[in-house]
């Protein structure tokens, strides 16, 4: 099942989760996977970690957080870090200019960070100061609910639909098309955005049947006919074990 930290180019480094549509349960799954120190955290502001992840947890503000952070991972194989609430049930985000501090002085052999939000919905384009990557990100991925394909365009499918419209042609109350997934994936205004040098991979989340399995390989496909910036993309699943469902990758488009 460790595959999958290497498809995901999560094996080492800084890596950030971006989009809609299963970031944190990405996150949370390769920092089970990973068998390495480990940390965790968010430059949004997030929901507590959850306990079955076993985590041990720090909850720190800026000026005590880097110590903090160091002194637990001597003791703990994971550690999920976050400032106080900033309202309930919602840890406040580490500042993106700590994360390379917090990960050197720790130790870290992977630090997983959810790096924008978008409120539950399964796709979503980022805003004009979105998404907060932290500098020297060895891998981004962006995700995107294939159970988004097919519904109509709307804030209860999209996080900030409006978004959606400018960056990936889709109409508010049309459906949203793999073409549209696809130029998402594919565009440096939407899941592209301040990536810097990073290495891409992005997820198509939730392919739990056929059908939506033919709708996410087909924005797989025309994603990488749009962009060189990725050489694969991911599909994963929740009626896997390991989550793992199938790999495209250039050589795959016109199969």
């Amino acid at each position: 099942m460790e595959e999958l930290l290497d498809l995901l180019g999560a094996r080492s480094g800084t890596v950030c989760a971006v989009g809609a549509g299963g970031k944190k349960t990405t996150l949370y799954h390769l920092a089970a996977l990973s068998p390495g120190r480990v940390g965790l955290t968010s430059t949004v502001p997030m929901a507590h970690f959850p306990s079955w992840l076993g985590a041990h947890e720090v909850v720190a503000g800026p000026g005590e957080v880097i110590d903090a952070v160091a002194e637990a991972a001597v003791r703990h194989r994971l550690v999920a870090f976050s400032h106080p609430d900033v309202k309930k049930a919602r840890y406040g985000g580490i500042e993106a200019r700590l994360i390379s501090e917090i990960r050197t002085a720790a130790n870290f052999d992977l630090l997983l960070v959810k790096a924008d939000g978008a409120r539950m919905r399964w796709i979503k384009a980022p805003e004009d100061d979105e998404p907060l990557i932290p500098e020297g990100t060895t891998t981004v991925i962006p995700v995107v609910s294939a159970k988004a394909i097919g519904q109509p365009l709307s804030e209860e499918v999209a996080h900030r639909p409006q978004r959606i419209e400018a960056v990936a042609g889709a109409r508010l109350g049309a459906p949203i098309e793999p073409q549209h997934v696809a130029r998402l994936l594919a565009s440096e205004s939407g899941a592209l955005k301040d990536v810097g040098d990073a290495k891409v991979v992005p997820v198509i989340n939730m392919v739990d049947d056929d059908e939506l399995e033919e709708l996410a390989v087909e924005a797989a496909r025309l994603a990488l006919d749009l962009s060189d910036r990725f050489d694969r993309i991911v599909l994963t699943t929740s009626l896997q074990p390991g989550r793992l469902l199938r790999v495209l990758t250039r050589q795959d488009r016109s199969r």
